[in-house]
């Protein structure tokens, strides 16, 4: 669950965008540059998405409540979607304003000094940038990866426009000032549309295939000889919380505690695997002999009426079949 630490870390991310929005407007002040002005546009998209960011993180921490039953943690999709965006029309109006001074030109004045105002502003944001980003992956937080992304992909384009503005000043082609910020105005739409890509995916519950692969290798390594089988098994993730849902395949004869136990010990291994109590909803299955005898591991099995022919390894794509297995699935597996 988010908690309050997690908010605050972006409302201070969010002041010192304040501080380095106002540096880029000076420098584009005193430069006339359209390059310095697209890094300075860019930082209005900044600082408003990360007022979004920072209150989707304040409200991702409340917890679940009888109008939201599974938490407040799909705000982050949503304001992951809204920063993607807002970068976008960034770079659309980067390029639109650019296109306008091929054919009506502005004088350059004073680059030197813009110049370091820019190197300046950048390597705080790729450094501020970089801890966001590290800091939501510990995190599983989306918001805070999406404003670390957003925060280092502005310090590269502050240092494209750095080779820019020296490629100016060494070759006095003031052309070179709108073809630069038009390439920069593109790449920041490349990523403002990635951002909204993976806001999408997190609202449509889209499967998260590399987290799914290591939670079925853990499966295989921490598997009892009493789950018989897994199937039917879905996972969500809403903002910081995992939510999982499966059908456990139990021997018939087993009396409520035993089952209850083995849900219990199954929960265990998937909270061990994610670090932090993950929502489980284990639907208990009874075996059907004589067909799940032979996939079953169990040995000391009094009711066994076939012997074990093969144990059907887990994978993303039998664990999601809504059936339970057998070993001619197996084998065609």
């Amino acid at each position: 669950m988010r908690t309050k630490e997690d908010s605050s870390v972006l409302l201070y991310a969010l002041l010192i965008g304040m501080l380095l929005m106002a540096a880029k407007f000076t420098a584009w002040w005193l430069t006339g540059s359209n390059a310095i002005l697209t890094d300075a546009l860019e930082s209005i998209v900044n600082v408003v998405a990360g007022a979004i960011a920072w209150y989707s993180l304040w409200l991702a921490a409340h917890p679940a409540d009888s109008n939201h039953p599974y938490g407040h943690g799909k705000v982050e999709f949503i304001s992951a979607g809204v920063e993607g965006a807002l970068i976008s029309f960034a770079g659309f109006s980067i390029i639109l304003k650019s296109t306008y001074n091929f054919f009506h030109p502005q004088q350059l004045e004073r680059l030197d000094l813009g110049l370091l105002i820019t190197a300046g502003s950048g390597a705080v944001n790729l450094l501020l940038g970089w801890w966001l980003r590290e800091r939501g992956k510990k995190r599983s937080s989306l918001t805070m990866v999406a404003s670390g992304q957003h925060l280092m992909s502005d310090a590269y384009s502050s240092a494209g426009l750095l080779v820019g503005l020296l490629a100016i000043q060494l070759t006095g082609l003031m052309l070179l000032d709108n073809v630069f910020a038009i390439g920069l105005g593109v790449l920041i739409i490349v990523i403002g549309l990635r951002l909204v890509r993976r806001s999408l995916a997190g609202i449509m519950d889209e499967a998260d295939e590399p987290l799914m692969a290591g939670l079925v290798a853990e499966m295989n390594r921490g598997r009892s000889h009493n789950w018989i089988d897994v199937h039917n098994l879905r996972l969500i993730r809403y903002g910081a919380e995992l939510h999982l849902d499966c059908h456990l395949t139990l021997p018939w004869y087993f009396n409520t505690r035993q089952s209850h136990d083995e849900v219990k010990a199954f929960e265990a291994l998937i909270d061990r695997y994610e670090g932090q109590p993950v929502e489980m909803f284990v639907h208990v299955d009874p075996c059907e002999p004589p067909l799940s005898c032979q996939i079953c591991p169990k040995q000391d099995c009094a009711e066994r009426q076939a012997p074990l022919l093969d144990i059907v390894p887990w994978t993303i794509d039998n664990l999601r079949e809504n059936h339970k297995h057998s070993y001619d699935f197996s084998l065609k597996k």
